[in-house]
């Protein structure tokens, strides 16, 4: 093993680390060092600080002044107090840098993207040369993702563009690779890819930081832990010795209980797509679906990355046409209705949401906003939205956090807030785009209970998910797609 900080890989080490975000305290007396040849991972309770610990040990933000703390960066033999001369050899991946590419429509190719890891900038700033190509394609070997080279950013998946971003920070080479929730959203052939790597990367000396809320995502090559709770290290060393069962096991058996979903269903759909065919930039991306929803059915969606799961989901919700030759059909939408009538009585829950909504927005109007099915409000809230929003916020359980702007959440809170919100209007129909994504354990188990509620009171429930486990106690139909097509849609299939 190469001597720490004499090589090309970075190490970094925290002493008495603190961080305060918007008047309240994250990070509390931090101690860590990561050496070249570790591989950690990071666990802990959504908004135990994991997030902001791996944007600070990356330089994006700052710690707290206070006594004692210091930030050392060891590299190519030269000992730096700061980030800055080292910042271009780490390598960030994370959700953040995910919606960035929502947000401000970078839609480049994959090619192109993951170019911009090699000159370490956000978008295509230069042109690539043939040793750029050469390591551009050594990136999507790694992953074995080659046939996406060409495809456009936003035309992929959630877990195309995670891998894509996973390929970006690859290409470069890093000193460091963080990684936050890098298998979300992936399903098994692309989960499968990326643990290979990870084991893989225990042939060499890159140091990388995994942090996950699933136990079945700490691959083997791992060597060490770091556990976070309300921002303190409850735990730091070996992985053989860490106490990640108690904190990424989702024990379903106890806090999941079985529920009876009514066994009449409605005659008449909410909504209902025949022979509908869905085209995003001149590619089709739904061939020739039918499915009807109503009143009491609990529909669960899967099928690769890829698939058109999250397309079908939004196709649904209205932001998506139907191709000539296809319809869909709403109930009580008569041509000439405006479609956020339907929109008020469905609840939507997706990862665009996370990178739709400005990040000045306070948790409470977020949750207002959802009475409108808008992203904001246009004008002050009326004390029938203030109510409601209330409801959903305590329901939830985020009566604290309903002053907090969305910037200060970690991850999985923030999807809490998207369930209040999807939830504020007591939708009859509920759309759940990998609803999961991103939460811990306990919180997974409650949103579990809350959806299998909703489903015995009889609203419509159409969700996606790369997780059998995953699925509604009391789900009643499946649709499974592949390539954009429906290659079963019916009542819930037996094993």
């Amino acid at each position: 093993m190469a001597k720490a900080g004499t090589g090309r890989y970075v190490d970094v080490e925290l002493k008495h680390i603190r961080l305060r975000r918007a008047g309240r305290i994250v990070l509390r007396d931090v101690n860590w060092r990561i050496r070249p040849g570790q591989r950690w991972i990071l666990a802990g309770a959504n908004g135990a600080g994991k997030t902001q610990l791996l944007k600070l040990v990356a330089g994006a933000i700052w710690p707290t002044p206070g006594t004692g703390e210091s930030r050392r960066y060891l590299w190519r033999g030269e000992c730096r107090e700061t980030p800055h001369e080292v910042q271009e050899e780490i390598a960030y991946v994370g959700a953040e840098r995910q919606d960035k590419y929502e947000r401000y429509a970078w839609d480049y190719t994959v090619r192109q993207v993951i170019g911009t890891g090699l000159h370490r900038t956000d978008i295509p700033l230069h042109p690539l040369t043939v040793a750029d190509g050469r390591r551009i394609e050594r990136a999507l070997t790694a992953l074995a993702i080659e046939d996406l080279a060409e495809r456009n950013f936003l035309s992929l998946s959630y877990g195309e563009r995670r891998l894509t971003l996973l390929a970006r920070a690859l290409a470069s080479s890093p000193g460091l690779l963080l990684l936050d929730e890098l298998l979300n959203g992936l399903d098994a052939a692309h989960r499968q890819r990326a643990l290979t790597w990870l084991e893989r990367s225990g042939r060499s000396n890159l140091p990388w930081v995994l942090a996950t809320h699933r136990i079945e995502d700490v691959p083997a090559s791992a060597t060490h832990a770091l556990v976070l709770q309300r921002g303190r290290v409850v735990y730091r060393g070996a992985r053989a010795r860490a106490p990640l069962a108690r904190w990424l096991e989702s024990k379903r058996s106890r806090g999941t209980r079985q529920v009876r979903i009514p066994k009449v269903f409605s005659a008449r759909p909410i909504v209902r797509l025949t022979h509908a065919s869905i085209y995003l930039d001149e590619r089709a991306v739904l061939k020739d679906i039918s499915l009807s929803v109503g009143a009491a059915e609990c529909w669960v969606v899967h099928g690769p990355n890829g698939s058109g799961k999250t397309t079908l989901l939004r196709t649904l919700y209205g932001d998506h046409g139907v191709a000539v030759g296809g319809r869909i059909e709403r109930a009580d939408i008569k041509p000439g209705v405006p479609l956020e009538v339907f929109r008020r009585q469905v609840g939507l829950v997706a990862p665009h949401l996370q990178a739709d909504h400005p990040q000045d927005l306070l948790v409470e109007v977020v949750v207002q906003s959802g009475c409108h099915a808008a992203i904001g409000l246009n004008a002050p809230a009326s004390r029938a939205d203030q109510a409601a929003a209330r409801r959903a916020l305590a329901r939830f359980a985020l009566m604290h956090l309903r002053s907090r702007r969305l910037r200060e959440l970690s991850y999985g809170q923030m999807r809490r807030v998207l369930f209040a919100r999807a939830w504020v209007n007591e939708p009859r129909l509920l759309l759940l785009d990998e609803p999961f994504a991103g939460v811990d354990a306990p919180t997974r188990q409650a949103l579990q209970r809350f959806i299998q509620d909703l489903a015995a009171r009889g609203t419509a429930i159409v969700m996606a998910t790369h997780h059998r486990g995953e699925w509604p106690a009391g789900a009643t139909h499946e649709l499974e797609l592949a390539k954009g097509r429906m290659r079963y849609g019916g009542r819930l299939r037996l094993g």
